[in-house]
């Protein structure tokens, strides 16, 4: 199996910290977003990872790429604990970073990625969202597809005052949690709303998804949307959704940024440096 990343985005939503610095590359504790999750989906077992980015995200090749400059810097300097962080980096995934010329959307930034995935099925792993939980967001859904053989995504529940930012979906409960679905409707009204269970950003397709996928018009703003394809597979074919309780952090709101630094670092070594700082406010 194979992992597709989207980063392409100009992370319009948080300008304009984001103006500059590609969203996927702030920093989550330690280490940039996008290195979460890359570490997810090799957790999950795949090491074979397409990022797709724009020409002005140069900053997150330059993160997994080497540099050989810095590594003898630090060698000569001793500083060979540092050393070590910097090649886990370089040596991560077998990683391919492929330009998407236009933003057109999720859904066009997934057909770039047609020819690297082939006849394979593949991971889905949005570059701006953080999940943790045990299993990881992706190898539940990787266990998942091998157990049914079918297209599955993960969703949560959200709040009704919150549809008008998710891909909402409906279907048949088949086992706790697991929903063959019927119909995805994207960013729905309240009102309009069939469920109030939220895509979160984590898919696993089979390569048949870009047959679909290649059937969806452009919509509103240009952008070809991933949903549409969902639903087309839907009537089509089987796709699963998977409720995910682990946690997900959006990279994209200032909530969730905050949120991730101080939940995510008391998950971490670095829980003492965050009491102390909280213990001077």
């Amino acid at each position: 199996m194979k992992a597709v990343i989207p980063a392409a985005g100009f992370g319009t939503r948080f300008l304009p910290l984001t103006k500059a610095q590609p969203k996927e590359m702030l920093p989550v504790v330690n280490k940039p977003t996008i290195q979460w999750v890359v570490e997810e989906a090799v957790d999950a077992g795949i090491t074979d990872i397409a990022i797709i980015t724009g020409k002005h995200k140069q900053a997150i090749e330059n993160h997994f790429r080497p540099t050989k400059k810095l590594e003898q810097a630090l060698e000569k300097a001793g500083k060979l604990s540092e050393l070590e962080e910097i090649r886990k980096v370089n040596n991560l995934a077998n990683i391919e970073f492929i330009i998407q010329e236009e933003q057109k959307g999720l859904g066009h930034a997934i057909l770039c990625a047609e020819d690297f995935v082939g006849d394979n099925p593949f991971a889905v792993l949005l570059g701006d969202t953080i999940c943790t939980g045990n299993p990881n967001c992706t190898r539940g859904l990787v266990n998942m597809f091998k157990e049914r053989n079918s297209s599955v995504f993960s969703v949560e529940h959200i709040k009704p005052e919150e549809t008008t930012r998710y891909g909402i979906v409906s279907g048949k409960e088949v086992a706790e949690g697991v929903m063959l679905v019927e119909d995805l409707i994207e960013k729905p009204e309240p009102e309009e709303a069939p469920s109030l269970l939220g895509i979160q950003g984590r898919y696993v397709f089979t390569p048949e998804l870009f047959e679909y996928q290649r059937k969806v018009r452009s919509g509103a703003g240009g952008e070809v949307q991933l949903t549409d394809a969902m639903r087309y597979l839907a009537k089509n074919d089987k796709i699963f959704s998977w409720r995910f309780d682990g946690k997900r952090y959006d990279i994209g709101t200032m909530k969730d940024w905050f949120q991730s630094h101080l939940e995510l670092s008391i998950e971490s070594e670095f829980s003492s440096v965050l009491e102390g700082v909280l213990k001077k406010l």
